[in-house]
């Protein structure tokens, strides 16, 4: 019987209730063995952020997750640096764990934008993906995408960052623990 595992890639600056969730509804929907939590050191995507360390990020994924037995980080892509294209890494683990089915977890937003993907048609080969509504997000999709249906929640890391800025609250949108460690590092204050 081959291991299912689910990654959940990101930035997870910070990381929230919304990554929080999805894992938990891809986990119990698709009865995987475990999610792992996959920070991303520079994606392509996106404009590198200064502001925030890795350390920071991994330190935030370590204790959004601590009460959760499935969840796991996978820190491939951290050791690896640079920028990572999901094809690169899932062929790493690919070698690594040949007894592992991957199912790869993603937002509506990046279902639109997978045609654009470094090397989509042999990364379809290596994983699964598997999709999550997110509002104004269109799941139609010519790749073999698994939709799984989870509470849709208007929340993104961009919000609480720009909340924390302002110093206004974000209770209940973070774990606890994660806020206590963004004041006790004074992270995203202006």
């Amino acid at each position: 019987m081959k291991k299912r595992v689910g990654i959940l890639g990101g930035t997870f600056n910070p990381p929230h209730i919304g990554h929080l969730i999805i894992a938990n509804e891809v986990l119990c929907a698709l009865g995987l063995n475990e999610v792992r939590f996959m920070p991303n050191y520079e994606p392509p995507h996106k404009q590198k952020m200064d502001s925030v360390s890795v350390e920071d990020r991994l330190a935030m994924v370590s204790l959004a997750i601590a009460d959760h037995p499935k969840f796991t980080i996978e820190e491939i892509e951290l050791l690896r640096m640079g920028k990572s294209y999901t094809y690169d890494t899932m062929v790493l683990l690919k070698e690594r764990e040949p007894d592992t089915e991957f199912y790869f977890i993603i937002g509506g937003d990046m279902i639109e934008y997978l045609p654009k993907w470094y090397r989509i048609e042999e990364l379809c080969k290596l994983v699964q993906f598997v999709g999550v509504k997110r509002p104004n997000y269109s799941v139609d999709t010519p790749y073999p995408v698994l939709i799984v249906d989870v509470p849709e929640i208007q929340l993104s890391s961009s919000l609480i960052r720009k909340k924390i800025a302002k110093n206004e609250t974000v209770k209940y949108l973070l774990p606890d623990s994660v806020i206590a460690y963004i004041k006790e590092n004074r992270l995203y204050e202006t």
